[in-house]
């Protein structure tokens, strides 16, 4: 009980991190409160900007490093805040189910990171990225690597997890295409592959027969 206290804990920790950030750049945006140009600055100082990882000039020394975790706290808006955040909820508590507190810190944010390194791999322009997506889709990868394990172990069958690699494939070519190529599905595919070998790392052995970490 108390793992999962401290686990609750750190999901409206999280939740609460990135709603305060976004309404406080949503209130200045409608001019209510701070100055105009809030949420500019904020994206340009706490941002990914591939142009870092070559000949640009960080607004301060660390930026280049510090941008890698920084991204996933701020959001293009409400609505990308609301998806993100619920979805957060519903994944960190599969995952807490699974390996704890530290289990879904370590699975986080090194899917955060690895959103990033996919992003600064993958992307073909030099377009600013935010938002948790990396770090969400790293604890899809991660909840999908272990029911792989558990399915494989117990000599269940694995279609349901091909299933669902490809429907998260077509997912993105899908939102990619309506959202006018503006869906950064590298930050998705890094943040994936991340987080399917951090949970194979964090926890490689099979869960209980009638446990389903999903």
């Amino acid at each position: 009980m108390a793992v999962l206290s401290r686990g609750n804990l750190m999901l409206w920790g999280l939740i609460a991190c990135c709603t305060s950030i976004e309404l406080v750049l949503s209130l200045s945006d409608a001019g209510v409160l701070f100055p105009a140009r809030l949420r500019s600055l904020a994206y340009d100082y706490g941002g990914f900007w591939p142009g870092l990882l070559g000949s640009w000039q960080p607004n301060y020394p660390a930026q280049p490093y510090l941008m890698f975790f920084t991204y996933g706290f701020l959001h293009g808006g409400l609505a990308h805040l609301a998806v993100n955040m619920v979805t957060l909820w519903s994944l960190g508590r599969a995952v807490l189910r699974r390996v704890g507190a530290m289990g879904l810190a370590l699975l986080y944010g090194g899917s955060i990171l690895g959103g990033a390194a996919g992003f600064a791999a993958l992307a073909p322009d030099l377009r600013p990225m935010v938002g948790a997506s990396g770090a969400l889709f790293g604890l899809i990868g991660g909840l999908l690597a272990w029911i792989y394990v558990d399915r494989y172990t117990y000599r269940e069958g694995l279609w349901p997890v091909v299933r669902a690699v490809v429907l998260l494939a077509v997912l993105n070519v899908v939102l990619w295409w309506a959202m006018d190529e503006q869906l950064a599905w590298q930050t998705h595919l890094g943040g994936f592959v991340a987080g399917w070998v951090l949970a194979l790392l964090i926890d490689p052995r099979p869960g209980d027969a009638e446990d389903d970490p999903a």
